[in-house]
């Protein structure tokens, strides 16, 4: 009778679903942050070569990103339209559904394993690697891209155990994972001596952990959709509208690995690639602190998704307040954290005295007008829940593409000190791309809803 409450969104108050949902997401991408944020903190604290290893391990984010836009094309993708398939009562769709996803997962996941590993040198070198940096980074990802299938499996489809209200479940999913990257990062870095190489050999173990918990729970009793190999059939029309769902999320990391390739080439071209490493440690502060609302608003998807596909318009405008509601209190609580602790966070990721007394500065204008991402968050999110993707892939791309790779370029130009231009090129985008999201959704979503059974009348087909 508990399992049966916990997945039913059409009943209850919307908070406490919403928080019941997003409450274990937010643990859980905790954890799937630790992946990676782990290895930082442990390779910021090498003796002699820490920042210079961690200015590395900043080169290779494009690709790390590169991995987590497929992954969101092929696996978040198809979990919008699973969710509604699921809340019309049909369960024959949402099971071709998940198993197109898992085919598009797997085969993608090969893909970029060749590609990645074939032209990793003139990547990383256009990414904006020097003769310096080239040498760690590529120590690092060389090992770190033998995971990919691991990791996309693990998280493509752990999205289908939290759509079928199994967030507590999907939350084990990673932090099985994190738990044992935490454990074996100090044994292979430091008591073996491999250095950045051991924290990538220390992630993929961690992700094979992952993998097969998620293997383990999707072909197991619990879910009332489960992994089969009989229902993996090839079907269009479905892998087409799981792409285009998960065109949204897909763009949305590929807007940020392009904004991380301009932002490390114009540092290095500024200031040198001592600012690489420093936006590093920015970027994985931001990654920290922006885990909770990315929690609320991937729990709140689900859920309101349901409502939408099961005509409950009351309950979707109250699901799209709530998330709102929680987004800008706590984006408001993350900014005032940066404003009076800032020497604190960028501590975890370097000892270096003079670096840190640096990054502190770029750390105060990077997070300026951060409580505008609320907005970002909660205009998105809704269009992802409601199946209007293109919306959503518009105000990504107009944030990230039209708004900061263009300012990261301009900025230096006009400013006494050109690095900080690259810095500023974020609050002046969110203030900027997170009013026009929100209040595009607000107009053109939100007071559309009528509180009938009918669907909203613009709503895009899926």
């Amino acid at each position: 009778m508990n399992s049966i409450k916990e997945n039913d969104f059409g009943h209850g108050n919307m908070s406490t679903i919403i928080l019941r949902q997003a409450l274990p997401l937010t643990f859980s991408s905790l954890a799937a942050l630790l992946y990676n944020l782990v290895d930082r903190i442990f390779i910021g604290h090498i003796k002699d070569v820490g920042f210079d290893c961690l200015t590395g391990i900043g080169l290779t984010l494009p690709f790390v990103t590169i991995i987590n836009a497929f992954t969101c094309l092929f696996g978040q993708g198809g979990s919008p339209v699973f969710s509604i398939a699921r809340g019309r009562g049909d369960d024959g769709k949402a099971s071709r559904i998940m198993h197109n996803s898992f085919m598009l997962l797997m085969a993608g996941a090969l893909v970029l394993t060749i590609l990645s590993q074939a032209f990793m040198r003139p990547l990383l070198y256009a990414f904006g690697a020097g003769d310096n940096t080239y040498g760690y980074a590529a120590s690092y990802l060389r090992i770190y891209l033998c995971g990919t299938v691991l990791l996309m499996f693990a998280n493509g489809m752990n999205f289908y155990i939290s759509a079928q209200g199994f967030a507590q479940m999907a939350m084990v999913t990673t932090f099985a994972g994190a738990g044992i990257n935490i454990i074996l990062d100090p044994i292979f870095i430091f008591a073996l001596d491999l250095k950045l190489e051991g924290a990538a050999i220390a992630t993929v173990i961690s992700q094979a952990v992952s993998a097969f918990w998620v293997l383990f729970f999707l072909t197991g009793n619990k879910p009332s959709i489960r992994l089969h190999p009989r229902h993996i059939i090839p079907d269009a029309k479905i892998c087409g509208s799981t792409l285009a769902m998960g065109f949204t999320g897909f763009i949305m990391e590929i807007t940020n690995s392009a904004s991380q390739i301009v932002c490390n080439r114009t540092l290095r071209r500024y200031g040198g690639e001592d600012y690489v490493g420093i936006m590093t440690i920015v970027n994985s502060v931001r990654a920290i602190l922006g885990v909770a609302v990315t929690g609320i608003t991937m729990g709140a998807q689900p859920v309101i998704g349901y409502n939408y596909g099961a005509r409950l318009n009351s309950r979707v405008k109250q699901g799209i307040r709530t998330t709102s509601l929680f987004a800008f209190v706590y984006t408001l609580f993350v900014w005032m954290l940066i404003i009076i602790f800032p020497s604190f966070f960028i501590s975890l990721f370097s000892k270096d005295r003079e670096i840190n007394e640096l990054a502190v500065r770029y750390l105060h204008i990077f997070f300026m007008a951060y409580v505008f991402m609320s907005l970002q968050y909660s205009g998105q999110s809704t269009f992802m829940a409601l199946g209007m993707a293109r919306r959503a892939v518009i105000f990504s791309i107009f944030r990230k593409i039209i708004l900061v790779v263009p300012l990261t370029i301009i900025l230096p130009h006009f400013l006494a000190d050109p690095v900080s231009g690259v810095f500023w090129a974020e609050p002046v985008s969110n203030v900027i791309g997170g009013s026009a999201s929100f209040i595009t959704m607000y107009l053109t979503v939100y007071r559309k809803l009528s509180d009938s059974r009918d669907p909203a009348p613009d709503k895009e087909s899926l």
